[in-house]
């Protein structure tokens, strides 16, 4: 066992200026299972590129580990390559066979190695990468948000898999994966940062306990600085009334006054105005123990979403549907059977409800959203292209008339510009729309920003304070809560039950489907 050292460590980003890391002590053992944890924007990804020597720092980081990182570059040329061509490209000295074992825990055979890696899935091509990982000896992994798009039998696979092995920093916002992959967490508070040993949900008891015993204290100090500065004020206006007092007299009320009445006057302040400087040393006191203890509190703000309500009950009907396309390439091309994605899907979705699409990777979850959506026109909200033109279709969809959907895309790429160019676009309020952005915790920094520097739990907060802002009777999000920090997802879970919109989802964070769904649609 090593120790990894973090020595008063400052980073700030060129032409950036405020600092992601100021004067950072902490230590950690090698053979820890790790969870980072922290809002979207505190520098987790940034501090794995630290330790990795990719930038510039003040301070210093120790070590005698070697680090290894997840997710590796993939390259479009890569995409056209078979995995065994280049495992040594991602790992020097990586040996096949070691792949090979680890893929088997991972629920893979060798044959994924030598199919071009753009072929596979979201799981296939994570969980190749988890096993190029970990086919070696004695490196210390860091591994960021390696269940992202991932369906819930593929995280269920690389839950067990992490599981079973040690010596790993883990970045994730998957309250299941950390709770059951780490045994100590560090967590990028809002102004400094703490390790403790325990996964989430023993660290978030903790943290709940703390944060109540602050904000008791914070309240009895309030109480002490409001009663010293009453006494101080009432003791003050004492002296200075007695002050008065040594200058001029009335003879007829005072005539027992002689000569040492003035001396005993001025002894009589003065004593009043030590007790009165004797006071605003213990308010200081007070007030200096009563600073930082809020510091660190998460305060997330209620947000507010606006649903309309239909005159119909029913807003989806699907009956019997089916989506494929023209099979693609072959010398028999015009007799290739096509490519089925949606095969006699029967599904309907009435007010109220707030149904999760179920099923693996490609099975059609997002194509079935994309098909509904053409059916209402709206196909240009968010980024959406909607159905490819040689699409083929079977079956029904119907859609209540007149209905406003507000639509997440899973995908941000689309997202270019400022926020300001962001709002004329797509007709919102600028001002609220900013509010909702601040309330979801992105800084007021990045509001002047280009979007496509903004990391992707950023982009991600853009799409839902957009979603959040726009009045609708149904709410279509797939995959919103990738790469959101657990903090959001906990406010936007509280959104949801308090005002309980009408949704259809595609999300394999387990918790939140099991808090907010209604009903769960399984898609084979």
């Amino acid at each position: 066992m090593s120790k990894i050292n973090v020595s008063d460590v400052t980073f700030c980003y060129d032409g950036s200026y405020h600092n992601i890391f100021e004067h950072v002590s902490f230590s950690v053992d090698s053979d820890w299972k790790l969870g980072l944890i922290g809002r979207n924007g505190k520098g987790k990804t940034t501090f794995l590129n630290l330790l990795l020597g990719k930038y510039e720092y003040q301070g210093a980081i120790t070590s005698s580990v070697v680090f290894g990182y997840f997710p590796y570059e993939v390259t479009d040329e890569r995409k056209g390559q078979c995995s065994a061509d280049f495992l040594e490209i991602w790992r020097p000295g990586c040996e096949l066979w070691r792949v090979i074992c680890e893929l088997e825990k991972l629920g893979l055979t060798a044959d994924v190695l030598y199919r071009p890696f753009g072929t596979l899935s979201n799981g296939e091509q994570t969980k190749v990468m988890l096993a190029v990982l970990f086919s070696g000896e004695n490196d210390f992994l860091l591994i960021d948000e390696p269940t992202n798009h991932l369906d819930q039998e593929s995280r269920a696979l690389v839950k067990e898999y992490l599981f079973q092995k040690k010596s790993f920093i883990l970045v994730s916002h998957d309250r299941d994966l950390l709770d059951a992959c780490v045994d100590h967490v560090l967590v990028l508070n809002r102004h400094t940062i703490e390790i403790q040993s325990g996964n989430f949900s023993s660290w978030q008891l903790n943290k709940e306990r703390i944060d109540a015993f602050h904000q008791s204290e914070n309240e009895k100090h309030s109480r002490e600085i409001k009663k010293l500065k009453k006494a101080a004020d009432r003791a003050a206006n004492w002296a200075d009334k007695n002050e008065r007092t040594k200058i001029g007299y009335d003879p007829i009320k005072e005539h027992d006054r002689g000569n040492g009445t003035r001396p005993y006057i001025g002894a009589k302040t003065k004593k009043m105005q030590s007790r009165v400087k004797q006071m605003e040393e213990r308010i200081q006191n007070e007030i200096e123990q009563k600073e930082g203890l809020l510091c660190d509190i998460e305060k997330p703000v209620d947000l507010k979403i606006m649903p309309l309500k239909h005159h119909k009950e029913r807003l989806i009907l699907v009956k019997g549907y089916g989506l494929s396309y023209p099979a693609l390439g072959g010398q028999e091309k015009a007799a290739a059977l096509p490519e089925i994605i949606l095969e006699g899907v029967d599904f309907q979705l009435n007010q109220g409800e707030r149904v999760f699409l179920q099923g693996e990777n490609g099975c059609g979850k997002s194509s079935l959203i994309k098909a509904i959506l053409s059916h209402v026109k709206q196909k240009d909200e968010m980024g959406l292209q909607g159905l490819a033109e040689t699409a083929m279709e079977s079956g029904e969809i119907e859609t209540a008339s007149g209905m406003v959907i507000s639509y997440i895309n899973q995908d941000t790429s689309f997202l270019k510009g400022n926020l300001t160019e962001f709002c004329r676009e797509r007709k919102l309020d600028e001002s609220l729309f900013k509010a909702i952005l601040r309330q979801l915790d992105l800084e007021r920094v990045q509001f002047g920003k280009d979007m496509e520097a903004y990391s992707e739990g950023q982009k991600k907060k853009v799409l839902i304070a957009a979603s959040l802002l726009k009045q609708a009777h149904l709410y279509i999000w797939d995959e919103p809560l990738n790469y959101i920090d657990i903090f959001s997802r906990m406010q936007i879970e509280n959104l949801i039950l308090r005002y309980q919109p009408t949704m259809l989802v595609v999300e394999h964070d387990r918790y939140f489907q099991e808090k907010i769904a209604t009903r769960v649609f399984s898609l084979s």
